[in-house]
């Protein structure tokens, strides 16, 4: 089942697949923010965990998905 935004169909299901790979060092990171009043200092070792995590995550070549018309146009498609 998805949920109409407006007209446009959203299935929730394809954004559920989407892997999450640095959840684990961003919880633990918050879990120690939440422990130490919000005192960051005190959860170094958790903050370069996260920071190693995302830049790795943002080196990878990604597939580009395409151009803002390319999904203009196919959307538009859809609704005919």
């Amino acid at each position: 089942m998805g949920r109409k935004a407006g007209q446009l169909y959203i299935n929730p299901k394809k954004f559920s697949s989407v892997a999450k790979p640095c959840m684990k060092d961003m919880i633990s990171f918050l879990n120690c923010l939440a422990l130490e009043q919000l005192n960051d200092e005190k959860c170094t070792r958790q903050k370069e965990l996260l920071s190693t995590c995302l830049e790795s995550q943002t080196s990878k070549n990604r597939k580009q998905m395409g151009s803002i018309n390319y999904h203009l146009q196919r959307l538009n498609r859809g609704r005919k």
